[in-house]
């Protein structure tokens, strides 16, 4: 289960740009010089050009406000505190990753966490190596959160402006960093004020509103019939350099019931990425569940044959295991934390040594930044 905080409405950004007509898919943009009537026009600010002279009269005013405007600044963003939030960027196979940032505590955090997703922005110092933003260079953004759990994601034109095979990784990065939040649901996606039924460069569908049941990193699987299928998210190794991340993956799989959903997550977990992928499965060979999966309220139990435990002569579970089971399992509505069972072992080991007593909650950073 995706790991949320609640928020309240955004604010809306105030840019200087110039608001322009867009149209896509089989719409002509000349027939969209003027907004449709029901929608909500944005007001942006304008700025006025420095006029010769002025500039040092402006100089002494900064130097004489600056210190209020510091404190003020440092109120407005929580005096200093930081709050840890799911970013999903790029990595170099053009997979969509997330890692946990420390960010400042602001108002619109919505916003704020796009903002983020701008190459050239704020971010930049921060970002792994072999990872990249996904928002074009320039872009604004501003983010309108409904009551029924919509968030109105509006962009400037500089949006349009990316790589067309990042296409559906762009728009799986914004989807899944804002309904890391409790109360967002799904996305809806404009440019300048206009809805996007499809994206600008590929037309890959949008429709009415993009959420996580729409996936991530897809994965077809051995799937030949879509029609007659149905998808469950797991999580898999990658590594660049010497560090290794997980990188969650949605795989089509035969039609099963909703009842059978976490079942076929760890089967398809224990299975691994497919043959064409970089990625790396982390439940060895010959590990599987002995008895059917169940759900306790908010607790999904897991027993594992002898196999699972890979560690310290067989003894105890690798933290890979561990945190990719977890991370799995917790992306099954409803599911918030694991209990596992071995096979003829009294106790579940992990190789610190510690013994998981009761259940396991989803690890609390995913990808933690640590520069």
């Amino acid at each position: 289960m995706k790991t949320k905080w609640f928020i309240g409405t955004a604010v809306f950004l105030t840019v200087p740009f110039i608001l322009q007509g867009c149209g896509f898919g089989n719409n002509e943009a000349t027939n969209m010089d003027e907004p449709p009537e029901e929608t909500e026009e944005i007001e942006w600010q304008e700025f006025d050009e420095m006029e010769p002279g002025d500039e040092t009269e402006a100089n002494e005013e900064e130097e004489a406000e600056g210190s209020e405007e510091q404190k003020e600044a440092d109120e407005e963003e929580g005096n200093g505190e930081t709050a840890e939030r799911e970013l999903y960027l790029i990595d170099e196979e053009g997979m969509v990753v997330p890692h946990t940032f420390e960010l400042p505590v602001q108002e619109g955090t919505l916003k704020q966490s796009l903002e983020y997703l701008v190459q050239d922005g704020p971010l930049t110092s921060m970002i792994p190596n072999g990872f990249q933003a996904v928002l074009p260079p320039g872009t604004e953004v501003d983010v309108n959160l409904k009551e029924d759990g919509t968030a109105i994601a509006d962009f400037s034109p500089e949006f349009r402006d990316y790589d067309p095979k990042n296409e559906q990784a762009i728009l799986q990065a914004v989807t899944w960093t804002l309904t890391q939040f409790e109360n967002v649901d799904q996305v809806k996606f404009q440019i300048n004020g206009y809805e996007q039924d499809t994206m600008p460069a590929e037309n890959t569908p949008i429709g009415d509103a993009y959420s996580r049941e729409n996936g991530i990193n897809l994965d077809s699987g051995s799937v030949a019939d879509m029609t007659n299928s149905d998808s469950v998210t797991v999580y898999f190794l990658s590594q660049t350099g010497d560090s290794s991340y997980y990188v969650p993956v949605t795989r089509r799989v035969e039609s099963f019931d909703e009842a059978e959903t976490l079942d076929v997550t760890i089967e398809e977990l224990i299975k691994g990425p497919s043959s064409a992928s970089s990625l790396h499965g982390v439940i060895r060979e010959g590990a599987s569940l002995e008895d059917t999966p169940s759900i306790d309220g908010d607790t999904a139990s897991l027993f594992f044959n002898e196999g699972l435990l890979t560690e310290q002569e067989g003894t105890a579970i690798s933290d890979e295991a561990l945190h990719a089971i977890t991370l799995s399992a917790t992306e099954v509505a409803g599911v918030e934390k694991v209990e596992l069972d071995v096979e003829g072992a009294e106790e579940v080991i992990q190789v610190s040594g510690e013994s998981l007593n009761g259940p396991v909650s989803r690890p609390a950073s995913v990808n933690a930044n640590h520069s």
